[in-house]
């Protein structure tokens, strides 16, 4: 007579999940913060809400920025964490070698492909509250940045059927 585990649950969702959160974290600290390309308001005044301009250039425009890109990191930290509560509760000592495991890297692949996407489409394009970097060729950089997404979660998707089995 043979018993059956029953199936332990996949690393997709935490995986996403914890994707979604550091890429959102690689977004809001290079783009936002040490490139300074944008912030989360920076084409306020120009987009498709109606929004008043909360230019970088003045102080009280960074204040309000500032504000949205720390609500903004809030969102990121939350699903970072969100992601390892998730993972943890998939795990216990005999699945150690998890974190070495290309179902756990494609899946967070996926997820920061997915923010970019999410991201890029509802900030950039539908919504013009701010862009990859404002300017003459504003377009490219966000279609670049969708582009990049893409790869990402095509790239992470490979990878992780390419794991197999925890």
């Amino acid at each position: 007579m043979t018993t059956s585990s029953p199936p332990r649950p996949g690393l997709g969702l935490p995986g996403v999940v914890l994707g979604v959160g550091l890429g959102g974290f690689v977004d809001g600290i290079m783009l936002h913060q040490v490139l300074q390309w944008h912030h989360m308001l920076t084409s306020a005044g120009e987009d498709r809400l109606g929004l008043r301009p909360y230019p970088a250039t003045t102080v009280s425009g960074l204040e309000m920025n500032t504000l949205w890109d720390g609500f903004f990191h809030v969102f990121t930290w939350v699903a970072v964490l969100t992601g390892l509560a998730l993972l943890y509760s998939r795990l216990n000592r005999a699945d150690r070698p998890v974190w070495r495991s290309r179902a756990l890297w494609g899946w967070l692949a996926v997820g920061w492909g997915l923010f970019n996407l999410v991201e890029g489409v509802i900030d950039h394009h539908l919504l013009g509250v701010h862009h990859v970097r404002a300017g003459p060729n504003q377009t490219w950089w966000d279609l670049g940045f969708l582009a990049l997404g893409a790869l990402l979660v095509a790239g992470g998707w490979l990878l992780q059927r390419r794991g197999g089995a925890r």
